[in-house]
């Protein structure tokens, strides 16, 4: 047999012969708690403790102890850190106070190591050391947070950047007393340092012939679902090249847990992806048959019960929101399924998992407001007591806030937010014609928008032909001719000037809806005609042509206007293209882009809408979001990737479908992680092949280097980019868009919710201070410089 398995079965209780002192109790009651652990009652005394003994197999099994209590007047109930094994299992044996024994042999006697927990532990033959190295048990959440270390500082283990952890050492796990020492992982982040300063044979190092010697660490993820079905899970892992066998893996689960009381059968044992991950995977029979819980990429980042979209703050009324209806500007609203388009609000809840690159997520970053998807929102009573009254809201990386505000505090904020002068965005009427996208550059967004010129900027990066849709761009000085001729400048004026439109905003909606059909309906200059019809008919007969808005207030750095106007297909049977392209110019006015650009003090008469041509092919396979960081969990040299099947958009999503999200390796050969496989494709498909994923790590390596030098943002390390792509019909990749990513400043990393507030923990938390209760704070701005000058002061 081997040692390890004899370790686990045989003398981990090594002190059990203590002489006549000690009696096996047969239990009054056993029965299994909430969390899944057992629960063993005996009728006992203060005279005595009780120590818990448990056996995998019935027949063929040495048994070990799993914990030790004093006894209690009555009755006195033993537990152990694991799930239950049925009750036939479990024996308990009582030892007298006046006689007590030594279960691990150590020399030291079981109450003197009780009264002693951490420093010592009757469970564990390991030496006392200082608490400054570390401690041979954890008995509470106290002593973890003590031990454990959380930041930037974790020399080579960088997947291990922010979380909450602490390093351990198992010793002599080849023989019947195997050791386990926590390390105090503030004093020692690496396993060498702590060997040699407590003086582990070999100094801690691999490959020196020390047997018996395992090391590794526990995470701590407070908002990752446990095997006991609630918030808060330790993990623990071996080293990346480490490979042990299922029978080594579950004694070092044994060990940990049962000198680590604070659990409550929430330890998941995580087969690091290198080594560990394929072995776990051909004795995943083995797993499943035992009490070792795994947890896996998947399992981390799926069960999240609290996600910070947009970290910020902000004031309003809190309101369930029918996806269906418009919110007003100050409402704080509650979604239970995400909305395709909305306007302007104060801030965002919703209760089902949303994309970070969704238009309403952007639409967030933009406009600085608090976004988050905090699970079951509505059915806690700190949050649904507070429906219909202002609040206060502020999203952050630990955890959210929701209160009761005043009025007062509510005008205040949103008085403080406005530019104080008006805005005027940057337009160039000279260019007067519609020109092929290979005729234009980086430079004449300022005559075509940015959208089409990062698009026909994009064709000049050397991808494959086909990646970058071919087509025209239309000038600005189509739009503004249109308007002029048709007077619909002077309408706009007539409105700005009602104050019936002015003050309501169903009036504001209607009236808006009223512009959008006139425009429609509206004539176009001959020209303006002519010239349309000759692009069309540059495309193949029967072909459907996409229009696309292209305005001088979107997809910029630091304002990406994100769902404020909308593109049309030009199908083959609805004749001159002039009906699609007047289309999207009447999208410049509905009510969500009129408020944005009315909150932010836009001048209406200065936006510019050109309109980016290309073919349109249906049937897509699928379509996406990339982005070149990782926006949403935070690891380091990957690019994010969500994609959803067929032509259902990742920006705007149907409500139930799941996208595929993928964190894929910058570097070539890097590798991905599948984080959540989409609920659209059958169990152990991808949407995105192998080679999709090799191409995007190549395209988005050279538009992130490219854009980044045409946004002369090359000094700045949080400059990203954000690209959307589809899969065709015939498995082609193509790049349907680029602009800069809107990633925000979080609000102070050192500050957590005020007090009295509802909060949840996020899947990386950051070390914490107190704030102020009560006290307010305007929105960070974004983290990137402006690097186009796309908006004047008045």
């Amino acid at each position: 047999m081997k040692p390890s398995i004899l370790a686990l079965l045989l003398l981990l209780c090594a002190g059990l012969a203590a002489g006549v002192a000690a009696q096996e109790l047969p239990p009054s009651a056993v029965f299994v708690d909430a969390t899944g652990r057992v629960r063993v009652q005996v009728p006992s005394s203060p005279d005595h403790y009780y120590r818990l003994y448990v056996r995998d197999d019935l027949d063929a099994g040495p048994e070990w102890a799993v914990s030790m209590a004093l006894g209690q007047a009555g009755t006195t109930t033993l537990s152990e850190s694991l799930s239950a094994y049925p009750a036939a299992h479990y024996r308990v044996v009582q030892q007298s106070i006046a006689e007590p024994g030594d279960l691990d042999g150590d020399g030291i006697d079981d109450l003197t190591e009780l009264a002693n927990l951490g420093r010592q532990g009757p469970l564990n033959p390991a030496a006392e050391i200082d608490f400054v190295d570390g401690a041979v048990s954890i008995p509470d959440r106290a002593t973890f947070e003590a031990l454990s270390y959380q930041g930037k500082d974790v020399l080579i283990d960088t997947h291990l950047e922010d979380l909450e952890f602490v390093k351990f050492y198992l010793l002599d796990t080849n023989t019947d007393n195997p050791k386990v020492y926590f390390m105090n992982t503030v004093t020692h982040r690496a396993h060498g340092r702590f060997a040699s300063a407590i003086g582990i044979p070999g100094g801690g190092r691999p490959g020196r012939g020390v047997a018996g010697q395992m090391r590794g660490e526990i995470v701590y993820h407070p908002a990752v679902m446990s095997p006991n079905g609630r918030l808060g899970v330790y993990r623990f892992e071996f080293e990346p090249n480490d490979s042990y066998a299922f029978a080594d893996v579950r004694l070092g689960y044994e060990l940990l847990a049962k000198n680590m009381p604070l659990l409550e059968n929430n330890l998941a044992y995580y087969p690091m992806p290198q080594a560990a991950l394929p072995r776990y995977r051909q004795e995943k029979a083995l797993y499943d048959a035992s009490r070792v819980k795994v947890i896996l990429d998947e399992d981390i980042y799926a069960d999240t019960r609290y996600i910070p979209l947009n970290p910020a703050e902000g004031y309003g009324l809190l309101t369930v929101m029918d996806p269906n209806a418009r919110p007003n500007p100050r409402d704080i609203v509650i979604y239970e399924a995400l909305p395709n388009e909305m306007p302007r609000v104060g801030g965002i809840i919703t209760t089902v998992p949303q994309t970070p690159l969704s238009h309403v997520n952007l639409r967030a970053i933009q406009d600085h407001v608090p976004n988050a998807y905090i699970a079951d929102a509505l059915q806690d009573p700190a949050i649904a007591g507070l429906v219909g009254k202002h609040v206060y809201y502020r999203v952050a990386a630990d955890g959210y806030t929701l209160r009761e505000s005043t009025l007062a505090e509510v005008e205040a904020h949103y008085a403080g937010l406005r530019p104080s002068e008006p805005q005027v965005p940057v337009r160039d009427l000279d260019a007067t014609e519609i020109l092929p996208l290979d005729a234009i550059g980086f430079e004449d967004w300022t005559r075509f928008g940015v959208k089409a010129a990062n698009l026909a900027s994009m064709r000049r990066f050397g991808f494959p032909e086909g990646t970058v849709p071919d087509g025209f761009a239309v000038p600005f000085a189509f739009y503004d001719a249109f308007m002029q001729q048709n007077g619909f400048y002077d309408q706009v004026r007539a409105l700005l000037a009602d104050p019936a439109f002015q003050s309501d905003y169903d009036v504001q909606e209607a009236r808006l809806a009223e512009l959008r059909e006139a425009i429609e309906a509206a004539d176009m200059p001959p020209a303006m005609l002519d010239a349309l019809a000759a692009m069309q008919a540059t495309f193949p007969v029967g072909q459907s042509i996409r229009c696309r808005s292209s305005t001088n207030n979107e997809d910029l750095p630091g304002f990406s206007g994100a769902g404020l106007y909308e593109s049309y297909t030009h199908k083959p049977d609805e004749g001159h293209i002039a009906k699609s392209i007047k289309q999207v110019y009447a999208s410049t006015w509905t009510f969500r882009a009129f408020d944005e650009r009315q909150f932010y003090r836009i001048d209406h008469f200065a936006t510019a809408m050109g309109v980016l041509v290309h073919a349109n092919y249906a049937d897509e396979a699928a379509n996406g979001v990339g982005v070149t960081v990782d926006p949403i969990y935070g690891t380091r040299d990957t690019y994010y990737l969500n994609t959803q099947v067929g032509e259902n958009l990742v920006t705007n999503p149907d409500a139930l479908s799941v996208p595929e999200e993928i964190l894929l390796g910058a570097a070539e050969g890097s590798g991905y992680t599948i984080v959540r496989p989409s609920n659209q494709v059958a169990a152990g498909e991808q949407v995105l092949s192998e080679a999709h994923l090799e191409a995007l790590r190549r395209y988005l390596g050279v538009i992130q280097q490219r854009f980044q030098a045409l946004y002369g943002a090359g000094d700045d390390p949080g400059f990203a980019m954000e690209i959307e792509y589809k899969v065709t019909a015939e498995d082609g990749l193509e790049i349907k868009q680029a602009r800069p990513w809107l990633g925000s400043d979080p609000l102070d990393p050192g500050a957590t919710p005020t007090a009295g507030a509802t909060a949840r923990p996020s899947p990386t938390p950051a070390p914490s201070a107190t704030p102020v209760p009560g006290a307010t704070r305007e929105p960070e701005g974004q983290p990137y410089r402006l690097y186009l000058p796309q908006l004047r002061r008045g």
